[in-house]
């Protein structure tokens, strides 16, 4: 059985050491950025290999191109390779944020042609309420080749512009509701929103314990955003192309597959003044 949304860590747990499945760790801080490598070090979930969101889950930055533009397909693939991940790995991401970097990995792996992917749900925090094992030692695996059949999944600022006002197009963006207002902006330059979008917090995807919420609920609530508009004409933004991965994930897990992200997001939509923005 392959896992392409969510696992328990239950079910993680009876395969952690399984030569064909593989786990990412992919904790990140915006605010500090060595938190991740440096909570890993600490200790980390056991045979579980580290991903940085700046250096492994993103390209580099231009000052156009938003805080995390994507990284090579090809480069990413070969890191991925590296730890044995290859077409027929399952992959494992998790983090401490409700999935709010590990749903990068996710969605990544999906971009590269990749479905046998899932976050650990309720990510190390469940893991370590449940009492289950913890490791500090750097896994190692031997080479895999990971193929990459591109899938036309992103979308551009360009298009984005052209979209804007169209019948049936949906800009979703899953900042926090205050950032989406404009106020009390401390990670870009520019306040605001991208002008038509809608709101939806990605923390709104969890329930209480930090877990997706129930399938049904997600559904419910994602058709009543799209107000008509097919999955397929969605496009998800956030900050940076990060947090968008949730609600991507959250409409897979809700059945509504097809939607697109905006990988620059609001940094590389604001850093363009000639850029329409709401604030």
């Amino acid at each position: 059985m392959s896992y392409g949304t969510l696992v328990s860590s239950a079910v993680l747990a009876d395969h952690l050491f399984d030569p064909g499945w593989r786990v990412f760790d992919c904790r990140h801080q915006l605010n500090d950025p060595a938190a991740g490598s440096r909570a890993y070090a600490t200790a980390h979930l056991p045979g579980a290999f580290f991903l940085h969101l700046d250096q492994d889950l993103s390209g580099p930055t231009n000052g156009r191109n938003g805080r995390h533009p994507l990284p090579d397909p090809l480069l990413l693939a070969d890191k991925l390779g590296a730890a044995g991940v290859a077409l027929d790995t399952q992959v494992i991401a998790y983090d401490d944020a409700g999935g709010a970097f590990a749903s990068r990995l996710w969605w990544l792996l999906r971009w590269l042609g990749h479905d046998r992917v899932a976050v650990l749900d309720g990510g190390i925090d469940r893991w370590l309420v449940e009492g289950r094992p913890l490791a500090t030692d750097s896994p190692s695996s031997s080479p895999a080749t990971l193929e990459v059949d591109l899938r036309a999944a992103v979308t551009s600022s360009d298009a984005v512009l052209a979209s804007l006002g169209q019948s049936g197009f949906c800009l979703i963006d899953a900042r926090a509701p205050e950032r989406f207002r404009g106020e009390n902006e401390t990670l870009d330059p520019v306040g605001g929103h991208i002008p038509g979008a809608r709101n939806r917090f990605f923390r709104d995807n969890l329930d209480v314990d930090g877990c997706f919420r129930p399938a049904a609920e997600l559904r419910r609530e994602f058709l009543a955003l799209l107000a008509g508009s097919p999955p397929e004409q969605a496009v998800m933004s956030c900050g940076s192309g990060v947090t968008a991965c949730h609600n991507l994930l959250a409409m897979e897990i809700a059945g509504l597959p097809g939607a697109r992200l905006y990988a620059g997001s609001w940094s590389e939509w604001c850093s363009d003044p000639a850029r329409p923005v709401v604030c």
